[in-house]
């Protein structure tokens, strides 16, 4: 099957909306999102100008998404420079194992190069090994900073 990565588009709401649910209540067990603050979220993640970030997907030829990755545009203190958050990476139940993953991220980290970001970081659950075993393959290694949150 040929798998396109590329930038989510205004044609991609729909599909991505039941993607970004799937990997939110499905996968990470959370509640529900509110249908209309996840809308304003994808749309606000495709603005060009004053945009939070940007989301890439992967389709195949006939359009479906099969996967999306999402970055957040932060600034890094230490290195003065612009810095990139992977926050999701998901790829559905019935296409893993095509390294659509690989894909994705890939273009995730391309993009970061390219528009001269400092580094992209990211974060994973420490039960989801088959994600760890991923970007360790990618490249990616532990941080020697500890992740703390509040709710």
């Amino acid at each position: 099957m040929q798998i396109t990565i590329r930038q989510a588009n205004e044609q991609d709401i729909d599909q991505l909306q039941e993607l970004m649910i799937d990997y939110i209540v499905h996968f990470y067990k959370q509640k529900q999102p509110d249908p209309n603050e996840l809308n304003k979220l994808i749309h606000d993640l495709q603005k060009t100008t004053d945009s939070i970030g940007t989301q890439f997907v992967a389709s195949t030829k006939d359009g479906q998404l099969l996967g999306f990755a999402t970055l957040y545009y932060t600034f890094s203190t230490l290195r003065v420079q612009k810095q990139i958050i992977l926050n999701d990476l998901f790829v559905k139940q019935s296409a893993r194992g095509q390294k659509i993953g690989e894909k994705l991220f890939q273009k995730c980290l391309t993009f970061t190069r390219e528009n001269q970001f400092a580094s992209m970081v990211w974060e994973t659950d420490k039960d989801n090994h088959i994600a760890q075993a991923l970007y360790t393959k990618m490249g990616g290694h532990l941080s020697e900073y500890l992740h703390y949150e509040l709710s």
